[in-house]
Formats: structure tokens, sequence, C-alpha cells
């Protein structure tokens, strides 16, 4: 088995990176909707150690990029209370929504970034290049239906029974962690965040 260590801690790297503006999007949405309980625990911040989880954020990803089966990892969750959300459930759907898409944003922007500086620090670029993949791979990832990951909460949304929903709870971390690692899953997020990737930059192509 081929452990590919450089990569690895790039996409350690770039995942503390695309972290924090993943749970401020998170936070912010969340206060915007009516919800004071992430800036009551200091939430809404773009400072990345108050949205690091040493599992989500360091172990994991490290682990799964070393062993080449995808790529697992997230930020601390923020917390809200849907009874304090304008639209409760609804509300909750929003502001699970907005952490993929602050992923989707910052693909953009790295791919901005990647464009600048091709010319004059191809090896930078190649790094924004690779942070383009990766934000488009974790907006992809959060949307899929386990806790912690972003997707779950959509469950609630749709008024899945809380029964279910706490059966998942208890199981849909390892089960996803099976899927990632010996099933296709890991490869074919992989594939369309590449093709997103290749989309970003041919819209790019102009600018450069």
């Amino acid at each position: 088995m081929h452990y590919d260590l450089e990569a690895a801690l790039l996409n350690v790297l770039l995942l503390w990176i695309l972290t924090a503006p993943h749970e401020f999007a998170h936070a912010w949405t969340a206060t915007r909707l009516g919800d004071d309980t992430p800036r009551l625990e200091g939430r809404v911040t773009l400072y990345p150690l108050a949205h690091v989880d040493w599992i989500g954020t360091a172990i994991l990803p490290f682990v799964t990029s070393l062993l080449g089966a995808g790529f697992l990892g997230w930020g601390k969750p923020v917390r809200t209370n849907p009874n304090k959300l304008r639209g409760g459930l609804n509300g909750l759907a929003i502001v699970s929504l907005a952490g993929p898409a602050s992923n989707v944003v910052m693909a953009v922007i790295l791919g901005l970034a990647a464009v600048a500086t091709l010319k004059a620090q191809p090896s930078v670029a190649q790094f924004f290049a690779h942070g383009v993949e990766l934000s488009l791979y974790l907006a992809l990832l959060n949307m899929l239906p386990f806790p912690p990951l972003d997707g779950s909460k959509l469950l609630l949304a749709a008024r899945v029974p809380m029964a279910v929903y706490a059966e998942l709870g208890r199981f849909g971390f390892m089960l996803l962690i099976v899927l990632i690692s010996v099933t296709r899953l890991g490869i074919w997020l992989n594939e369309w965040s590449y093709l997103g990737m290749r989309a970003i930059f041919s819209a790019l192509r102009p600018l450069g």
C-alpha cells in the first residue's frame, strides 16, 4: 500500500484553512435567523482554533488521506437551537446549507488566487488549485446525511422521525467511515470535485 505523507499533510493544512469560513457561515447564518447560541459560544469568528475538532479536523483526515481512502473531515459542529431560529427546522436547513455554500465560495476564491499566481509562483498556484478541489469535495461530503455532517440536519428539516435520526446518530459515523473506506463513495466524491474544479477554472480562464 502506498502512503502519501505529503498529500495527507497538505489536505489537513487546507482543511484547517477551509474549516473556519465553513463553520463561521453556519454561526453567522444562525445568528441572522435569530439564534444567539453560536454568538454566546464564540463561534461567530474566523479564528481557526474556535472551530477545530481534533478528530475531525486533524486525526481522521490525516489517516484517510494517508491511506488513500478518500478524505473524511469536519470542523467542530456549530450548536443551534431550532426553537430560536426563524422557521424552526426549516431555518435549521438554511443554517446547514450555509456551510457547504461557503465551500463553493471558497473554491471560487482559491481559483482566483490560483489564476493570479500561476505565472509568478506555479507551486503556490498548484496549492490553491488543490484547495479548489478539496473545498468542493468538502461541500459534497458535508451534504451526505450522516451525523455529524451538515446533510444530517436536512433530515430533521424533512421531518424524519427523531427516533430514526437518533439511531442514525448512533451508527451513522461508523457507517460513514466504512462507506468512505471500502466503497467507491470516496472515489466518486473525488471525481465530482475534480469535475467541479475544471468547471471553475474553465470559467476563470479569461482572467488568466
